[in-house]
């Protein structure tokens, strides 16, 4: 089966591990863009429970490609036990690119329990 078929999408404002892709700004080709999880509905971002990574995409004519990708490596760990660390990261990421024809974002988050997200916006 491929991995396709295990990449789950839904609405933001119902479901809190759909990436939200949002176009900050536009000048010419040149954007900016915000990918965030858990715009509506906050994901809990625990030792235990947490948003490891978001990826972003661009699908024009060709090929796909990949404009990058964040990780979010801190959820509270701690000598001490889990959660009571000082440091926590939000999964909330800022990619400046440079498109210069129109296409898809496609947007893929990983939770540690819930596995792929996907969501897309047309620019």
């Amino acid at each position: 089966m491929p991995i396709s078929n295990s990449i789950k999408t839904a609405d933001f404002k119902a479901e809190k591990h759909v990436p939200v892709i949002k176009v900050l700004s536009k000048e010419g080709d040149n954007l900016v863009v915000e990918v965030s999880v858990g715009a509506e509905i906050a994901h809990p971002n625990t030792t235990e429970h947490f948003i490891a990574y978001i990826d972003l995409y661009y699908k024009g004519e060709a090929a796909i490609q990949h404009i990058g990708k964040a990780e979010f490596l801190s959820h509270g760990e701690s000598a001490q036990g889990a959660n009571q660390g000082a440091a926590h990261t939000d999964p909330v990421a800022v990619f400046r690119c440079k498109i210069t024809k129109s296409g898809v974002l496609h947007a893929v988050s990983y939770c540690n329990i819930h596995g792929l997200w996907e969501s897309e916006l047309a620019i």
